[in-house]
């Protein structure tokens, strides 16, 4: 049985399902039926077609299914109209699919765990285990999620960019984007890594649509990517970034990146994911932390700025200006920032730290590791307030 081929099937056969009439909902339980067929059936009979085995068994089931529910009289036209058995039409039902999921009544957490599993075609289980939370909980979310995409889907022809390469219609481009950037965030756990899933998805939206946000949304991922592998010690703890093994770092995602990037940038339709991903390119540019372009990096900070006025990407760029103009420059670029801000704390204590103020550096430190999101960022900032502590004590 091969299963990243039926992996590969699952999307197109629930988007010819959609596509014919039937409601998303009822579309995935039969594309999930036909799934578990095949996994009975493959192995001793493998079908010359088979994405067209897949659709077939699938729309029986569903019209099965609509055949027992006469309260949905409204699809007997459906049944009476049953395609006949063999090849199914090469249209690639992905990208509507990828709108479908980002639908703008969706939770985040809910959008991305549709995407797995109508576009990414994982399991629940699977799911489940990366997000480590409950299987039932996880088929709850994902059964409310069909339920209200069911009959509601946003179609890609209403996706249409204004200036500067974003967008304003509810369920477009940029919300597929934000949910496949959450994947991204993720990371991995279990037996099912998100990172390398997001990354899989996106390059599938990539291919289905020829858009430089799309395009800067990949670029970004496969920079980021490529210094997965040096971002913690072997004994788990953080290793930051001006810290990180260079030579270990994936260069050919690295090109990669950069090369998508520059084909999406000389369109001249800015988004903020090239500019993000421009950022990156400029860390990974950088033979080493000493030699990176940090003024270039500001004013690339400057246009993501303009771009979105997220209060996360001014925090950053304090950071940038620090580095650029001298520490007390970027206490100034902080100093108007409000200090609820998530990682505030962490990066006012950089800034003192290079400033000399040891004292209010570690103090801040302190502050910040109690804030910290996760365990390991817990402990790294910790050390640091230990580690000034005792360089005052000297």
């Amino acid at each position: 049985m091969n299963e990243a081929l039926l992996r590969s099937l699952m999307p197109s056969v629930l988007g010819i399902l959609v596509r014919r009439g039937a409601d998303f909902a009822a579309a995935e339980d039969a594309a999930q039926d036909a799934l578990v067929e095949a996994v009975r059936v493959w192995p001793a009979d493998p079908p010359r077609d088979p994405k067209g085995w897949l659709v077939t068994v699938a729309w029986r089931r569903f019209l099965d299914a609509t055949r027992a529910d006469v309260a949905r009289r409204r699809r007997e036209d459906l049944v009476d109209e049953e395609p006949a058995p063999g090849p199914v039409p090469a249209v690639d039902d992905t990208l509507r699919l990828y709108f479908l999921c980002a639908h703008p009544s969706l939770t985040p957490s809910s959008a991305v765990a549709l995407t797995l599993r109508a576009v990414g075609g994982l399991t629940t289980r699977q799911i489940a285990q990366a997000y480590l939370v409950p299987e039932a909980t996880m088929a709850q979310r994902i059964s409310r999620a069909k339920r209200t995409v069911s009959g509601n889907g946003v179609s890609p022809a209403r996706a249409k960019p204004r200036a500067r390469g974003r967008f304003d219609q509810p369920g477009d481009v940029a919300t597929v984007l934000r949910v496949l950037y959450l994947v991204f965030n993720e990371g991995y756990s279990g037996d099912v890594d998100l990172a390398a899933e997001s990354i899989r998805l996106t390059r599938q939206l990539a291919a289905a649509i020829d858009h430089p946000e799309v395009a800067g949304l990949l670029a970004l991922m496969l920079l980021h990517h490529a210094r997965r592998s040096t971002r913690t010690a072997p004994d788990g703890s953080l290793v930051p970034l001006a810290e990180q093994d260079r030579g270990r770092w994936d260069t050919e995602s690295i090109a990669e990146g950069v090369e998508i990037l520059q084909a999406a940038l000389a369109r001249d339709r800015l988004g903020e994911f090239q500019a993000q991903a421009a950022i990156a390119a400029l860390h990974a540019d950088a033979p080493t932390a000493e030699e990176t372009d940090w003024v270039q990096i500001v004013e690339w900070y400057d246009e993501l700025a303009r771009l979105t006025d997220n209060p996360v990407v001014r925090l950053n760029r304090a950071v940038a200006v620090g580095e650029a103009d001298g520490p007390r420059a970027g206490l100034t670029a902080l100093a108007a920032l409000n200090d609820s801000l998530p990682r505030h704390a962490a990066v006012a204590a950089y800034l003192h730290e290079r400033d000399g103020d040891l004292a209010t550096a570690a103090q801040l430190y302190a502050e910040a590791a109690h804030k910290a999101p996760n365990l390991a960022e817990r402990d790294y900032l910790t050390r640091q307030a230990a580690r000034l502590n005792a360089r005052r004590r000297r």
